[in-house]
C-alpha cells in the first residue's frame, strides 16, 4: 500500500523578538527532503548526495530574438543530478554540436557571435542525461532579425473623381519585432487624419471619398521597428483628384465644377459582409471598419444578444473597437454600420476567444516511492482547442503497452506494481495550434534505509533567551520516522519549549542556561535505523549598555554617538557594530581622516565636519554569529538659516518709503532671531553692502525709509543662534527720486587756537545722505547775548574759521544743509567760545595752615573771571623747602607743585618734611598755560616723631641683666629727647607674652643700656624708640636669652664683666654708629624727588584716623559736577605736574596732630584714591601700624 507524505521541506529560521538566532551549517544541506511515496504527493527535491535523475534547474524558454546590435546571444540549459548530467542540443529536430565555449558558462549553457547569427536560426532543444534518465527542455525558438526593407517598385500616379474613394497600400514589409505604420509628406509633416481620412490597421491609408485638397504628390509609408532602431520609408505616392464638369448639352459653363454626387455608404475594410476573427485570451482586440461614401458615413457599433463589455474603447474616429484583456465572455457576434444620408452599410464580425495549453493547477511533480506500489502520473492541461498531450521516458515517445505494467492512458500514466527499472524521467508535452507546454517527472522507485544527511556531532549554538532550530536532514525509504532524545536520555522531546517539526527538525524556544548538551536524532523506518548527535551551547545574550541618544549638533563640528555593548566573550571573533542612517548602512573607516569614522573600542561614532546631509535617525546594530541587538538615536543638524526667497519691493506712501517683503528659507532647526536687510547703491560704493535694518525673526517684511536721489538693492539675510546664513538674491534696482537734505550736521565742535580766532568744524553728512547734487553747509554765527545779527556763510568743506574775534567770548552757532532741492530741516543752536589766552592776575590772600607735621591747607582768593581770558583749568600751588630747622645753616631749595583742577579756594599739600621751613606761591591756568604767581607765604612746619632706630643688639648676657646697644635714628624730624624701651618675658614653647615692662631713657646721645632684674634662663623681646616732643617713633625689635644659673656657679670672673671687654664693646658701636651717620648725611644730598615711593619703616609709622573735607563749590561749566578738591597733580617743579597716580586731594579741617606725613605720602603717591568732591575712597584708618607705641603715661618700676 502506497504511503501517504506528510512531511514536508521546510527551512524554520529561529527568531525572538529581541535576538535572531544564527546557525552555520558547515557542510550539510539548508533543505530538508521532502519524499513522495503516492502519485498524490508533491514536488520532490532529493539531495544531491543521493544518486538521482537530471533535473533541468535553468533554461532558456519561448522565443529569442535576436537583435542586430546584439553582440551575443545565450541559449541557457543547467540540469542537476547524480551523477551530473552529459547534454546534447538538436536544432529543428536534429542533432547540434553547439559552439566551442570560451564564456565561463557551465553545464549546456552556449552562446553564438552576432557575426554568424544567420545560420543559427531555428528551434532547439536541450537535453541533460545521466544513468538514470534524460531531461528535456521545451523548444527554444531563435529568430534572428533582419533590417526590413520596402520592395523596390514604381507606382503610377492615382487619378480619382472627387467624391470616390481611395486606398494608398503602404505593404509594410514584416519585421520579427513590433512596428509602428506612419503617414508623413516629404517635408516629414503628418498626414491630416479625421472621419474621413485614416489610417487601418494594416497600414494603408483610406479616403472614404477624395476632395480637391487631397490631391498631392508626396504621400509617404514609413514603418518604424523600434527594437532594432530601424526607420523605412516607402516611396512618395501621388494622388490627383479630378473635379466634375457638366455635360455638354448643361447650360452650366464649362469652368464650373460640380458637386460630388451622394454615394450609398460601403465598406473598404473589411472587404465583405462577414468575418471570423481569433485571439487568444488575454489578448486585445481590434476591430476595424472603414467606411465609403458621400457625405462620410458614420461608423456605429454593437455585440449582438449582448451589451459591450466594459472594457471597450473606440478609436481612430470611432471606426476601431478595442477590448483589452480578452476572456471567453467577450466571444461573440459584433456589428459595425456605416451610415449616411444615402443609405446604410454593415459588417458582422465572429469573435472566437481560445488559448494555448496551460496547466489546470500545476505540472505534474516528481514522485519517491517504494518497490511494488502502483505510480500514477496525471497531466491535467487545458486549452482551447484541447490540447493533444504526448508522452515521453528519457526523451523518447512512450506510448501504451497492454502487454507491460506501463499504461498510458491518454492524460495519465499508471506503473502498477512498480519496480527499481521503471524509474526514469517522463516528459508530458500538451500541445494545440497556439503553442505547447511540457513537464519533466522524476520517478525514482527504491527501498533504502534512513541516511541522515546532516553532520553528525554538528555544534549548535544559542544565546540565552532565544530559539533554536537543530535540523536532521534524512533521507529513505519508505518514509522514516524520526524522534529526538538528550544523550544518555530515552526520553523523546516533545512538548513545552520543544517542538518538532514535520521535516524533523527539532526547535527549543526561550533557550535556559540548562539546555546545554548534546541531544540525538534518530530515524527508522522498515529498512533500517540512523542516528546522528547535535551540540548545543547557550551564550549570553548581546546587550547595548550605553545606546546612541538623540542629541543637536551645529554643522561643522563633530558628532559622537555612543554605542557601547556587552556579548558574550566566546563570540568576540564574530562581534562587529554596524551603524545605519536610516535604514541605509553606513560605510566606516578607522582612519582618523575619514569623515565617518568609527571607534572600535566603544562602538563610537564619530562624524566628521557635520553637515545637513547627516541629520537623521542613526541605528547602532551590535551583532554577533547569533543575535544582535539595536538602539537607535535622532541625530538634528543646526546649521544656518537659508537664504530667504521671493524678495519683493512694493511702495508705500512715496517712492521713498517702501515695503520689503520675502518668504523665510529653512531655519535648520534653530528659529530664526531676525532679519537683516542690506542695501547696495551705484552711485557711491557701488558694490558694496551695508546694513539698513534688523527685522525679527518672526517678521517677513520690513517698511524702508530711503535717501533720495540713489539706485538701490535690497537682499535679506537671515540670522539664528548658530550664526548668519547667505543673503538672499538681490533684487531689482529702485531708484529714488532727488530731495532736500533730510538733516543737518551733527558734532559741532568750536575750537579757538588763536586769541582773535574761532575755527567751527563738523561732522559732514554722507554722501548716500545728499539726497540730491549740489550739498552746501550754511554756517551761520553771531554772539551770545549782544543781540547781533546772524553772520553766515555757504561752505562745502566741513570747516570754517572765524576771524578778528574778542578774547574768550561766548558765541551762538547754528550749521544747515542744503542741495540743489532745497533746504535741510530748521538746524539746532550751539554756544562756544572764540580764542584763549594766559591769565593775567594773580590769586590774592594767600593764606596757609599747618595741619601737622607734613600736611598744612592753603587758601587765596580766586582771581576774577575775566582775567582768566578763557577757560579756568585749576591753580598750580608750588612751595619750597629752604632748610630744616634742624641743620639752619644749609639751603635746600627742595620745588614741588601741586596742580588743582577746577574753580577753587583751597587745597590741602601733603608730603611736606617735618620741622622745616617752606615758601608756598599759587597761580590760575588755563588752556594756554599759567598765570602770574601771588605773592609768596613763609611758613614753618612742627616737629615730627623720628624714624626706626637703624640698628639694636643685645649682648654680655648674665643670669639677670643683658646690654643693649643702638645707633641714633637716621631722621629724628626734630630734636631727639631720649629713647622708650620696652622689654617682654616670653614663652619659650608659644612666644606669649608673660610679663611687659618700659623704660624711659633720657639723653639723645645715649646709644646703650643695661637691663637688670631680669629672669635667668629666659627669653625676652626688646623693643626700642626715639623719641622727639611729638612723640616716640616706630620700634625696632630684637630678642634674646639670659644666661641660666647653673651654668655660671663659681665663675665669678666672667669673660664678659671683664672691663676690657665693655670698652671694646663700646668702640664697635661707636664706630658703627659713626658710619651710619656718613651714609645718612651722603643719602640727604640727593634731596627728594615726586613719585619715590617712602621707605617701608616711614610707611609703618602711624595710621591716619580720617581725612575729609566738605566745602561749598561753585564749578563753572567744564567742572560742574566736581568738588573743589576733585584732583590734584603733584610734581617736583613748577614745570612738570605729575598726572595719573599722582592725582590727590587733601581737604579739611579735622585732620588730627598725630596724623603722620608718612601715611599721607603713601596717598599722594598713588596707593589711595579720591572721590568726585576729591575727598579720600576710604580713611586712614583702614592702614593698621604696626607696633607703635605711645609715649608712657607715667615711670614704671623697673630694676637697673
Amino acid at each position: 500500500m502506497p504511503v501517504d507524505l506528510h512531511r514536508h521541506v521546510r527551512l524554520i529560521a529561529a527568531v525572538s523578538i529581541d535576538h535572531w538566532t544564527g546557525m552555520r551549517l558547515e557542510g550539510c544541506l539548508q533543505f530538508v527532503l521532502l519524499m513522495a511515496l503516492t502519485s498524490r504527493a508533491a514536488g520532490l527535491n532529493i539531495p544531491l548526495e543521493v544518486e538521482q535523475p537530471p533535473t533541468i534547474i535553468t533554461k532558456t524558454s519561448g522565443t529569442v530574438i535576436a537583435l542586430p546590435y546584439d553582440l551575443t546571444i545565450t541559449l541557457k540549459c543547467e540540469a542537476k543530478g547524480n551523477p551530473t548530467p552529459e547534454y546534447r542540443w538538436t536544432k529543428d529536430g536534429k542533432d547540434f554540436i553547439p559552439p566551442l565555449n570560451r564564456t565561463g558558462h557551465t553545464g549546456g549553457t552556449f552562446v553564438l557571435q552576432n557575426k554568424l547569427l544567420d545560420e543559427f536560426q531555428g528551434k532547439y532543444r536541450c537535453y541533460a542525461s545521466n544513468k538514470h534518465g534524460t531531461a528535456m527542455t521545451e523548444e527554444i525558438k531563435l529568430i534572428v532579425a533582419s533590417v526590413p526593407k520596402f520592395p523596390k517598385e514604381t507606382v503610377s500616379p492615382i487619378v480619382v473623381d472627387e467624391g470616390d474613394p481611395v486606398i494608398l497600400h503602404c505593404n509594410p514589409p514584416e519585421g520579427s519585432t513590433d512596428r509602428q505604420i506612419y503617414w508623413m509628406s516629404i517635408g516629414l509633416q503628418h498626414i491630416e487624419q479625421d472621419e474621413r481620412v485614416s489610417m487601418g490597421i494594416d497600414g494603408n491609408l483610406y479616403f472614404s471619398n477624395a476632395l480637391q485638397k487631397d490631391s498631392r504628390q508626396d504621400y509617404c509609408c514609413f514603418a518604424a521597428f523600434n527594437k532594432i532602431r530601424t526607420i523605412v520609408q516607402k516611396p512618395a505616392l501621388t494622388v490627383m483628384v479630378k473635379s466634375l464638369k457638366p455635360d455638354n448639352n448643361s447650360a452650366l459653363s464649362s469652368n464650373t465644377t460640380l458637386a460630388p454626387p451622394l454615394r450609398m455608404p460601403g465598406l473598404l475594410l473589411p472587404p465583405s459582409v462577414q468575418s471570423e476573427k481569433v485571439l487568444l485570451k488575454g489578448q486585445s482586440l481590434e476591430l476595424e471598419c472603414i467606411p465609403e461614401g458621400y457625405p462620410t458615413p458614420k461608423i456605429t457599433w454593437m455585440k449582438l444578444g449582448d451589451e459591450m463589455p466594459r472594457k471597450t474603447k473606440f478609436n481612430n474616429f470611432g471606426k476601431q473597437l478595442t477590448i483589452s484583456a480578452v476572456e471567453e465572455m467577450d466571444a461573440g457576434k459584433y456589428m459595425c454600420s456605416a451610415k449616411n444620408s444615402a443609405g446604410e452599410a454593415v459588417h458582422y464580425f465572429d469573435v472566437i476567444v481560445e488559448e494555448p495549453p496551460k496547466w489546470l493547477t500545476e505540472p505534474p511533480q516528481s514522485q519517491l516511492t517504494v518497490i511494488g506500489s502502483d505510480v500514477h502520473i496525471k497531466c491535467s492541461v487545458s486549452g482551447k482547442p484541447p490540447p493533444d498531450i504526448t508522452w515521453r521516458r528519457n526523451s523518447e515517445v512512450f506510448k501504451d503497452d497492454p502487454l507491460s505494467n506501463r499504461r498510458v492512458l491518454d492524460d495519465t500514466i499508471v506503473l502498477h506494481n512498480a519496480t527499481p527499472e521503471d524509474s526514469a524521467v517522463y516528459q508530458c508535452e500538451a500541445s494545440n495550434n497556439h503553442g505547447k507546454i511540457l513537464a519533466n517527472i522524476n520517478i525514482m522507485v527504491t527501498n533504502l534505509a534512513p541516511q541522515i544527511l546532516t553532520r553528525d556531532n554538528h555544534n549548535y549554538a544559542v544565546v540565552l533567551g532565544g530559539d533554536i532550530t537543530m535540523n536532521c536532514n534524512v533521507f529513505g525509504s519508505p518514509l522514516p520516522s524520526i524522534s529526538w532524545t538528550r544523550d544518555g536520555t530515552q526520553e523523546t522531546l516533545v512538548g513545552g519549549r520543544f517542538y518538532e517539526f514535520q521535516n524533523g527538525s527539532l526547535q527549543i524556544t526561550n533557550a535556559e542556561k540548562d539546555d546545554r548538551g548534546n541531544y540525538v536524532c534518530v530515524a527508522v523506518n522498515t529498512e533500517g535505523k540512523s542516528a546522528a548527535i547535535a551540540a548545543l551551547d547557550v551564550k549570553d545574550p548581546t546587550r547595548i549598555m550605553n545606546p546612541p541618544q538623540d542629541m543637536q549638533i551645529i554643522s561643522g563640528t563633530t558628532a559622537q554617538l555612543m554605542c557601547q555593548a556587552e556579548y558574550d566573550q566566546s563570540l568576540r571573533s564574530t562581534f562587529e557594530v554596524i551603524w545605519m542612517k536610516d535604514e541605509e548602512e553606513i560605510p566606516l573607516s578607522f582612519e582618523r581622516n575619514s569623515r565617518f569614522r568609527h571607534v572600535v573600542d566603544d562602538g563610537m561614532l564619530q562624524i566628521m565636519n557635520v553637515n545637513l546631509s547627516d541629520q537623521g535617525l542613526y541605528t547602532c546594530i551590535a551583532r554577533t554569529s547569533l543575535d544582535e541587538v539595536n538602539a537607535t538615536g535622532l541625530l538634528t543638524v543646526l546649521d544656518v538659516p537659508d537664504a530667504p526667497k521671493n524678495v519683493e519691493i512694493s511702495e508705500l506712501t512715496d517712492r521713498r518709503n517702501v515695503s520689503l517683503s520675502w518668504v523665510p528659507g529653512n531655519d535648520h532647526n534653530s528659529s530664526v532671531a531676525e532679519f537683516i536687510v542690506e542695501f547696495e547703491e551705484s552711485q557711491w560704493e557701488p558694490g558694496r553692502w551695508k546694513e539698513l535694518q534688523k527685522v525679527p525673526g518672526n517678521q517677513a517684511t520690513a517698511e524702508l525709509a530711503l535717501q533720495g536721489h540713489l539706485n538701490y538693492q535690497f537682499r535679506v539675510y537671515a540670522v539664528n543662534a548658530v550664526g548668519p546664513g547667505p543673503p538672499s538674491e538681490p533684487t531689482e534696482r529702485y531708484k529714488t527720486p532727488p530731495a532736500a537734505p533730510d538733516r543737518n550736521p551733527e558734532n559741532i565742535k568750536i575750537h579757538g587756537h588763536l586769541p582773535d580766532q574761532m575755527e567751527i568744524s563738523w561732522e559732514p553728512l554722507l554722501p548716500i545722505e545728499h539726497n540730491g547734487p549740489g550739498l552746501e553747509y550754511k554756517v551761520s554765527y553771531r554772539r551770545t547775548g549782544v543781540g547781533d545779527d546772524w553772520s553766515w556763510n555757504l561752505e562745502k568743506r566741513h570747516s570754517f574759521n572765524v576771524k578778528n574775534t574778542s578774547t574768550y567770548v561766548p558765541y551762538e552757532i547754528k550749521i544747515q544743509s542744503r542741495n540743489s532741492h532745497g533746504w535741510g530741516p530748521e538746524p539746532k543752536v550751539v554756544t562756544g567760545y572764540s580764542g584763549e589766552d594766559v591769565p593775567t592776575s594773580a590769586p590774592r590772600d594767600v593764606a596757609v595752615e599747618v595741619i601737622n607735621t607734613t600736611v598744612l591747607r592753603v587758601s587765596w582768593t580766586p582771581v576774577p573771571q575775566a582775567t582768566v581770558r578763557g577757560h579756568l583749568r585749576g591753580y598750580n600751588v608750588h612751595w619750597v623747602r629752604k632748610q630744616s630747622l634742624l641743620n639752619p645753616s644749609k639751603i635746600l631749595d627742595e620745588r614741588h607743585s601741586l596742580s588743582f583742577p577746577g574753580k577753587r579756594n583751597h587745597a590741602i599739600v601733603p608730603q611736606l618734611e617735618p620741622f622745616s621751613e617752606y615758601r608756598l606761591t599759587v597761580n590760575v591756568y588755563n588752556k594756554k598755560g599759567n598765570g602770574p604767581n601771588s605773592d609768596p607765604v613763609t611758613f614753618n612746619t612742627p616737629e615730627g616723631v623720628p624714624r626706626q632706630v637703624p640698628i639694636l643688639t643685645a649682648s654680655n648676657a648674665r643670669t639677670d641683666s643683658i646690654l643693649l646697644v643702638w645707633g641714633p635714628p637716621l631722621e629724628t624730624n626734630g630734636i631727639l629727647t631720649g629713647y622708650l624701651l620696652q622689654y617682654h618675658l616670653l614663652n619659650e614653647t608659644t612666644l606669649e607674652v608673660v610679663d611687659s615692662q618700659e623704660i624711659n631713657i633720657t639723653g639723645a646721645d645715649t646709644s646703650q643700656w643695661r637691663l637688670q632684674g631680669l629672669k635667668d634662663g629666659s627669653l625676652y623681646r626688646f623693643q626700642l624708640s626715639a623719641c622727639t616732643q611729638a612723640g616716640c617713633g616706630p620700634p625696632l625689635a630684637q630678642e634674646s636669652n639670659t644666661v641660666e644659673q647653673a651654668r655660671v656657679g663659681g665663675q665669678k670672673s666672667e669673660l664678659s664683666t671683664q672691663g676690657w671687654f665693655i670698652g671694646t664693646m663700646c668702640a664697635v658701636a661707636l664706630l658703627t654708629l659713626i658710619a651710619l651717620m656718613a651714609c645718612f648725611v651722603r643719602r640727604n644730598k640727593g634731596g627728594k624727588y615726586a613719585g619715590t615711593p617712602p621707605p617701608p619703616e616711614r610707611q609703618d609709622m602711624f595710621s591716619m584716623e580720617k581725612v575729609k573735607a566738605k566745602e561749598d563749590l561753585h564749578p563753572d561749566e567744564v567742572s560742574q559736577g566736581m568738588n573743589d578738591d576733585t584732583f590734584c597733580e603733584y610734581s617736583d617743579s613748577e614745570e612738570k605736574p605729575l598726572k595719573g597716580s599722582s592725582l590727590c586731594s587733601l581737604n579739611g579741617d579735622d585732620i588730627g596732630d598725630s596724623v603722620s606725613r608718612d601715611s599721607l605720602v603713601d596717598y599722594a603717591d598713588g596707593e589711595g584714591e579720591f572721590d568726585e568732591d576729591g575727598s579720600f575712597i576710604g580713611e586712614y584708618s583702614g592702614r593698621k601700624h604696626r607696633g607703635s607705641v605711645s609715649e608712657p603715661s607715667g615711670p614704671k618700676p623697673v630694676t637697673a
